[in-house]
């Protein structure tokens, strides 16, 4: 299976790029590409994109685009007092990190409700012990803390974490959220 390919929309160029550094993390392998605009959105190739991030100014300016591709596009919204948008998903981009890694992964959720396609290549797979450091990091332990409840030396702690970054090919602790909810190894909700 390729990789999903995903284009922003948004002539902010900061929101972009920390979209586009969160999506990477959170989605590894899928091609994400920029637009600083709708012209040069459509000067690519606009129809092959699995999912559409764009803000809601070019959404607004382009119903006509995007309102037959509705299940693919997020608007991007600027806070909570934006219009809710019928039968449309929409992302609000000011909000924490893990609030907007929690959103995300919910959004995938939801467009991913018969499971998602992408799977880790044979050997990616981690061990039970893995997974339990994953689960206790994700849930805000430090590294002392995990050894301390698992009863492992910090030591065994730090490698398991090496392992994890090794294998998943995701550094960051809100990319291994990410990974742990769309595994089913915690829900949204719980972290």
């Amino acid at each position: 299976m390729s990789s999903p390919e995903i284009a922003i929309i948004d002539p902010n160029t900061l929101s972009s790029l920390g979209l586009r550094g969160l999506l990477e993390e959170l989605i590894p392998g899928a091609v994400i590409r920029t637009f600083p605009s709708f012209a040069a959105f459509m000067d690519d190739t606009p129809d092959m994109y699995a999912h559409y991030f764009v803000s809601a100014q070019v959404y607004f300016e382009h119903t006509a685009f995007f309102l037959p591709r509705r299940p693919r596009t997020i608007v991007l919204a600027a806070g909570e007092g934006n219009p809710q948008l019928a039968g449309t998903l929409t992302l609000n981009i000011c909000q924490p990190e893990k609030a907007l890694v929690k959103a995300i992964v919910q959004l995938h959720g939801h467009g991913h409700r018969h499971g998602h396609p992408g799977k880790l290549p044979d050997g990616h797979e981690l061990s039970a012990r893995e997974i339990e450091v994953l689960v206790l990091l994700v849930k805000g332990l430090i590294n002392k803390e995990i050894a301390d409840r698992l009863n492992i030396s910090l030591t065994t702690v730090i490698s398991h974490r090496k392992n994890i970054t090794e294998k998943l090919g995701i550094k960051s602790v809100s990319g291994l959220t990410i990974y742990a909810v769309m595994h089913g190894y915690v829900e949204a909700d719980r972290i």
